[in-house]
């Protein structure tokens, strides 16, 4: 064999493995939230799996849509709304798993004794603007007949902020109440400036269900690797539901860099428990809700049955026997 027909044959072999990896590669955007952190997990584990995951962190699930619209993520873990509001608004998703259930959690200062929906009446609550919370907060008002906007002169006035500032306006008096995601609000309940008023699961929405959505490309031209991520993606998160001290441990030290305590992932995770499942229907009533209070202004609200395909979702918990 000449030296130069060596040659050739490694740089084909190396050509070859470098495709292999490529097309073994899955671009996952994630949120950084404790509920979400069993979709981060994915990656620890894709070695084993036979995939590499690489992930991208976004500050609202909106941004997870148009970074799947621009072509950049494979996957993404988002709250239900922002999946809608994306499918909606042509970001070409399907929804194929759902991963956490409930993480929302309305709080007010203490001092102001709120205990009950209808005493939000002349107030200022904070909340995220198009996320879940958002919702469920119009949701809850408009059970009881309260009207809000962010400009003043309606019932409740709105205040749009991050996760994050949502705490810091709550602790600096800048707003009264705020519909808060985890692990925040159990930070503010925790740190003593916030105390908890309802978890806002009594609309017909319920526990809102956060969803693993992935790209129609993804699902239908991919399938081998598809399948293999949703393996990983059950794995994963079957360990968080299994061993809630790993769960714990990989989400305040590798995630949050010990910025939350003990106390406040425990109770962050017993208001939004790692779960697997979703479905049309619940899909369908959030949708439904989003249209009647005017979260997003969905020009053409998407009909659940035509992009939630949980077969990969079923085929994947068949293969590693959870129920």
């Amino acid at each position: 064999m000449s030296k130069v027909f060596r040659k050739a044959l490694v740089a084909l072999s190396l050509l070859a493995a470098s495709q292999v990896q490529a097309q073994d590669v899955v671009r996952l955007g994630n949120l950084k939230l404790a509920h979400f952190g069993a979709v981060s997990y994915i990656k620890e584990i894709a070695p084993s799996c036979g995939i590499k995951v690489e992930e991208r962190v976004f500050p609202k699930g909106l941004d997870v849509m148009q970074a799947i619209i621009a072509g950049e993520l494979d996957v993404g873990g988002t709250a239900s709304e922002a999946a809608i509001q994306g499918r909606a608004g042509g970001a070409p998703v399907l929804v194929v798993a759902g991963f956490a259930k409930g993480g929302a959690r309305l709080v007010a200062r203490p001092e102001l004794n709120i205990r009950n929906v209808l005493q939000l009446k002349g107030k200022r609550v904070g909340v995220t603007r198009g996320a879940i919370q958002e919702v469920l907060l119009m949701a809850e008002l408009a059970r009881y007949g309260l009207k809000a906007d962010a400009a003043p002169g309606e019932d409740v006035q709105l205040v749009y902020l991050s996760y994050p500032d949502l705490n810091q306006a709550l602790l600096g008096k800048q707003i009264d109440a705020m519909m808060q995601s985890e692990p925040q609000s159990s930070q503010a309940i925790n740190k003593g400036f916030g105390v908890e008023v309802l978890k806002p699961y009594g609309t017909l929405i319920g526990e809102p269900v956060r969803t693993l959505v992935m790209t129609e490309k993804f699902y239908r031209e991919r399938r081998p690797l598809a399948e293999k991520f949703m393996r990983c993606f059950v794995q994963a998160t079957q360990t968080f539901i299994d061993h809630p001290d790993k769960a714990e441990k990989y989400v305040r030290e590798t995630i949050f860099k010990n910025q939350i305590s003990s106390e406040d992932f425990r109770d962050a995770i017993a208001n939004s428990p790692y779960s697997l499942d979703i479905t049309a229907p619940h899909i369908q009533v959030t949708t439904d809700i989003m249209v009647k209070t005017g979260v997003g202004r969905m020009a053409r609200p998407p009909v659940a049955a035509d992009w939630v395909k949980l077969d990969l979702l079923a085929a994947a918990k068949r293969s590693l026997h959870v129920d």
